[in-house]
């Protein structure tokens, strides 16, 4: 293809998922030309591509402000939410039904969907590619930019045998880890994060359900199924979860992915240089695998030794921007990729629109300030707590605390257009700072509780199915869902009724971990204790966590949770064997 013309609105550096999907959002709501610049020679890629599976944000943004809904059900899979698996002690873990679970066994609300990356970028390319205004070239060479303060800025490549120079309005940078315009501008930050993570394909559906000896009878009769359903698991984005690390397990048409990730500190990458090595890996660390993967063909691999990374500036009224991994990146757990995509490019195309230097100054400012505020607020969830990711009960109160808040600051001002709103953007930062403190708290206290876990004794126990919502908050805030066309009045309103019920879920998750670390109940409904729970001050230290019990315990004024507080007496009753066999476990040795 020959450039058609010396000047573009947006120039767009890199094709992939960011790259073409902001090309189609501002094809849709703006008359900007664009021009769309690759090094590579193949568009998309050969080498098959991760970040496959989304959640609301993401799903919600391509299938609603990109109007791919109807693609996505016909070209892609829907995913049947993220599913969370433990092994169980005492259980060979040879089979699936030896493992513990935790889900949301309904589907979402607002769905998400696995994606093909390489066959999704290709088709959103083709849909770019049939609007004039929208041009691509690639493999580009020697591609440079010239940034300006104040006037057009000035791109250089050559393309062919020929050199070229283009102006353009704006430039956004969505390279990826290339991170062109991070490097030429000095902006590329550390990341207190340090993990890395191994992945690769092969061929067909692995369909967890059957990694069993049970006949198929047996398998659609499993009593579990009155919890769990009777939705195909291998829709879902599956985890196998260890301390330190977690295992997904995601299905795409004709493929499945398969990636470990973990903690650097505690996990020795060098397990995972080879597809060879990751499968040996995965058939010893999770043997029920063993009976299916040996006999599936592999169609690619990689491997990222270390992949977090921070950016001090990803916007600028100067008319350049960053978008996907270009700016920062954090950490896969929850499959966050698109979501960052899908607030970066809203609020890239929000700024393309304005007209105004004077706005567009406090739009760019209010827009970093943002970012880096959704960025910097899940570092605890990576860096604090990955230890607790292999033990069930420490991990359900990790994700339903942590998909509480996801879908209150999140998801629900996304789908209500506000994340662009100058009137709500101060307020909702208001309102996001005082999650602060708290989550950081409930994340040192969910790390201590899980190391002290580690020093009681394992039990034999029956695996144990759990569903995120039996805890209250969390279907609460998923009701969120269906707030929509709200004014940021009614927002801010609505988010201040959130924030009350966090509070509370937040003094819930402390003192239960007290009241299995004390062994005392009566903690749950003693009201002076709980009412005096200081986020600011609370941490996992046992003896000073007995002395604040004991200046409370004195006290008959009952507490009344505003939800049920006997959701997660099974994972007490586990806890209270293991505290019967340390108590003998005493005995025998004073004996």
């Amino acid at each position: 293809m020959n450039v058609t013309k010396h000047k573009y609105d947006v120039v767009i550096l890199g094709s992939g998922l960011a790259g073409l999907t902001l090309s189609r959002h501002l094809l849709r709501e703006t008359d900007k030309t664009i021009l769309v610049l690759d090094k590579s020679p193949d568009v998309p890629t050969t080498k098959q591509k991760y970040g496959e599976s989304s959640v609301q944000v993401g799903g919600y943004y391509y299938s609603k402000v990109l109007d791919l809904e109807t693609y996505l059900w016909h070209e892609q899979f829907m995913k049947y939410n993220l599913r969370f698996y433990f092994k169980t002690a005492g259980r060979s873990n040879t089979q699936f039904e030896d493992y513990a679970q935790a889900y949301i066994r309904t589907f979402s609300n607002i769905p998400c969907y696995q994606l093909d990356r390489n066959r999704f970028e290709a088709d959103v390319l083709k849909m770019n590619q049939a609007d004039s205004r929208f041009e691509m070239l690639h493999p580009v060479q020697n591609l440079a930019v010239e940034l300006s303060e104040s006037d057009r800025h000035t791109i250089s490549y050559r393309h062919g045998d020929t050199d070229y120079s283009v102006s353009t309005e704006w430039v956004v940078d969505t390279t990826g880890r290339g991170r062109m315009l991070a490097r030429q501008t000095d902006r590329r930050a550390p990341s207190p994060i340090d993990h890395g993570s191994a992945f690769m394909w092969v061929d067909g559906t692995v369909d967890l359900e059957k990694l069993t000896d049970r006949s198929p009878r047996e398998i659609r009769l499993n009593k579990n199924r009155r919890e769990t359903g009777h939705t195909p698991h291998w829709l879902a984005t599956n985890h196998f979860m260890g301390e330190g690390f977690w295992f997904w397990v995601i299905p795409l048409r004709g493929m499945t992915s398969l990636g470990v990730v973990y903690d650097n500190a505690l996990i020795d990458g060098k397990q995972f240089t080879s597809a060879e090595k990751l499968l040996d890996w995965i058939c010893t660390e999770f043997p029920l695998f063993e009976r299916d993967l040996r006999k599936r063909k592999t169609v690619d691999f990689n491997v990222l030794k270390s992949y977090a990374h921070g950016c001090t500036q990803t916007i600028s009224s100067s008319k350049w921007a960053m978008s996907g991994e270009a700016g920062r990146f954090n950490d896969p757990l929850y499959s966050p990729g698109s979501d960052f995509i899908a607030l970066h490019n809203t609020l890239i195309v929000d700024a393309v629109k304005c007209k105004s230097a004077r706005k567009l100054a406090r739009k760019c400012w209010l827009s970093e300030m943002l970012m880096q505020s959704c960025y910097n607020s899940l570092m605890p969830t990576f860096v604090t707590t990955y230890d607790a990711l292999g033990d069930q009960e420490t991990f359900v109160l990790k994700y339903t605390w942590e998909l509480s808040a996801y879908f209150t600051f999140y998801v629900f001002p996304f789908i209500n257009d506000l994340s662009c709103d100058s009137e709500f953007i101060p307020a909702y930062l208001s309102r996001f700072s005082r999650m602060g403190a708290m989550n950081q708290s409930v994340q040192s206290m969910i790390s201590g509780y899980f190391q002290w876990k580690k020093d009681s004794p394992v039990v034999d126990a029956e695996p144990i199915c759990h569903d995120f919502t039996a805890l209250a908050p969390l279907a609460r805030a998923e009701k969120m869902f269906y707030e929509v066309g709200v004014t940021p009045d009614e927002a801010k309103n609505i988010l201040d009724e959130q924030l009350i019920g966090l509070t509370e879920f937040a003094r819930f998750i402390v003192a239960y971990i007290h009241s299995i670390v004390l062994g005392d109940e009566r903690i749950m409904t003693n009201r002076p204790f709980i009412e005096a729970i200081d986020f600011k001050t609370i941490e996992f230290d046992v003896e000073a966590m007995k002395a604040e019990w004991d200046r409370h315990s004195g006290s008959f004024e009952e507490f009344e949770w505003s939800f049920c507080p006997h959701a997660l007496d099974k994972f007490r009753d586990q806890m209270s064997k293991r505290g019967h066999m340390a108590m003998e476990m005493m005995q025998t040795s004073e004996s």
